[in-house]
């Protein structure tokens, strides 16, 4: 039996909701085993009066905690995988990906009104550059607000900023059970999820043989191949989580079927396209996928959104 094992985790309700996911089941495969949370502050938590995508840079929300497990601070690290940068760093692992909840983004409202049924002129809160795009592409006449803090913040804003709605993972509206809230399930037509939405990832060091083992049972191989689609689909077109990139992996039939898309700010311009191939393929999926999108003009987007967020971090 080994010491203690540390699990690394934010200290949101929803962050220590999966932490403590993560621990019980940890748990149950070791009963004897001795599991502890520590809760650190990244950056993404410290700065709340910036929307993210002015705050720049690459994982706001797991950069901390990667260097608490690189410095044997904690043992493990549970993330939100949506929050996970194409770019893992060296020395560190996807440990296991457990099975995912729904992809899905939803639309919380004020009045109890659907996405199309919203005034003109609507104010919506997101401080997602990804929804944002995806929702003045379905209705270019609503307003977008910026949007930070925990779930429950952002649900108290839509009342104490006056805001007609709010857009919101579906995943985490589910594991705090506060899915009476949700008026409508978007549907990927409308709002393709974030890469790795509604998925765990369970951070480790490489080649610990005393965690390795213990994490791996938490796997789902299922999960797993989507998820890895998908984040090779970003890691491709070089993103992180704050640009309007979106790709959601699906297996029918023994096949692989993933969507993604890449969109201007503005969502005037969306780019998207679907690839179907065998399920152990699916990395190799993303990549293609990716490259279909950059042929077609997603490269020269992605650029002017570098150079923003380029300015962002030197202002």
């Amino acid at each position: 039996m080994t010491p203690t094992i540390k699990i690394g985790t934010r200290a949101s309700k929803l962050a220590l909701w999966q932490a403590n996911w993560v621990k019980s089941a940890l748990h149950e495969n070791n009963p004897a085993q001795e599991v502890a949370l520590v809760t650190i502050k990244t950056n993404g938590d410290k700065i709340l009066d910036v929307p993210l995508a002015k705050v720049g840079g690459k994982g706001l929300f797991v950069k901390e905690i990667e260097q608490a497990l690189l410095k044997h601070r904690i043992d493990i690290a549970v993330h939100s995988m949506k929050d996970m940068p194409a770019e893992i760093p060296d020395g560190l692992c996807i440990g296991a990906i457990p099975q995912r909840e729904v992809a899905t983004d939803v639309l919380i409202s004020r009045d109890g009104q659907h996405l199309a049924e919203l005034r003109r002129g609507a104010v919506i809160g997101t401080s997602s550059l990804r929804r944002a795009a995806q929702l003045r592409h379905a209705r270019p006449d609503i307003q977008i607000v910026p949007l930070r803090g925990n779930l429950d913040t952002r649900l108290n804003k839509l009342q104490t900023e006056n805001l007609d709605a709010i857009v919101l993972a579906a995943a985490g509206v589910k594991r705090l059970e506060l899915e009476h809230r949700i008026t409508e399930y978007l549907a990927s037509e409308i709002m393709l999820p974030a890469v790795g939405q509604g998925a765990l990832c369970i951070e480790m060091r490489q080649n610990d043989p005393v965690i390795e083992p213990m994490v791996q049972a938490l796997d789902d191989p299922r999960s797993r191949i989507i998820v890895l689609g998908e984040r090779a689909f970003l890691n491709r077109l070089g993103g992180s989580c704050q640009v309007p990139i979106a790709g959601h992996g699906e297996i029918k039939n023994n096949t692989y079927h993933l969507t993604g898309l890449v969109a201007d700010i503005d969502g005037d311009r969306i780019l998207k396209s679907v690839l179907s191939g065998a399920m152990d393929s699916s990395e190799s999926i993303g990549i293609s996928l990716a490259e279909e999108l950059l042929a077609r003009g997603a490269d020269k987007i992605l650029e002017q959104l570098q150079t923003m967020e380029s300015d962002n971090e030197e202002s």
